[in-house]
């Protein structure tokens, strides 16, 4: 198989181009609101865990530092100072983070809730039982923890939107294949030709169909990070980071 047909294979980027820190201080609530979905979407997960074990908070407590960490971010402003040239978003959000919780316990301040923010569903029973199938992180590691979790959350909301893309185009077959192979590692134990056989696939089928779900998913995964990320250099980096250096860039952009 060709090395393009993988995941982090050659390709140029896409085009289209939406800042997310111009959202977040649009002065009208809807593109606020949108801006701030995008980041929950993204970043719940790793800030939560990230409360739970650097921080020492319990269930509960974590639940709420998590929610009201995202309700101040817009309310507060806290991304207006941020400043792409001098950090990633990501990391930029997880010194937030410990300066929010820092100021809580100094001041020894009950969480209030309330303001304009509008929460996505947070699943926190998802995220708990993960938590509880992952080494704890030395203290020292924390930010490298935050950094994976990062990762795992893109990735995971990439794959979700699309097994939604592939379901609506009926290529229901493809997003199985790629399940098998790169998600469930299945490849490891069954060949192309087992799998057909399974499927009721021609061999080459199989070769297309693997070689299709993982270019999508690699434009996925771009047109992701697209919505989360504050730069087009950071957007870049990101990429390189998640997609490996055979990342192409065109002069285009």
């Amino acid at each position: 198989m060709r090395d393009d047909t993988k995941i982090g294979g050659a390709d140029a980027f896409p085009l289209t181009r939406w800042s997310l820190i111009e959202a977040t201080r649009s002065p009208q609530p809807e593109e606020r609101r949108r801006a701030l979905n995008t980041l929950i979407a993204v970043y719940w997960k790793p800030v939560y865990k990230y409360i739970r074990l650097r921080w020492r908070k319990e269930n509960e407590e974590g639940k709420d530092l998590t929610q009201e960490f995202f309700s101040r971010l817009l309310e507060k402003d806290f991304l207006g100072s941020y400043d792409a040239k001098r950090a990633k978003l990501r990391t930029f959000l997880r010194v937030c983070v410990d300066r929010f919780i820092a100021n809580q316990e100094k001041a020894g301040r009950r969480l209030k809730r309330g303001g304009e923010v509008q929460f996505l569903p947070l699943e926190f029973e998802t995220a708990e039982g993960e938590l509880m199938q992952i080494e704890i992180p030395a203290p020292g590691q924390m930010e490298e923890f935050f950094e994976r979790e990062w990762a795992r959350s893109v990735f995971a909301l990439s794959l979700e939107r699309l097994r939604e893309d592939l379901e609506k185009n009926g290529k229901q077959t493809h997003f199985l294949l790629l399940q098998l192979y790169d998600v469930e590692d299945g490849g490891r134990e069954l060949t192309y030709e087992q799998v057909a056989q399974q499927l009721g696939l021609k061999s080459s089928d199989v070769t297309n169909y693997l070689a299709y779900a993982r270019r999508e998913f690699r434009r996925t995964v771009l047109e992701q990070l697209r919505e989360m990320t504050a730069s087009e250099e950071e957007f870049r980096r990101e990429a390189r980071s998640l997609l490996g250096s055979k990342v192409e860039l065109t002069g285009r952009l």
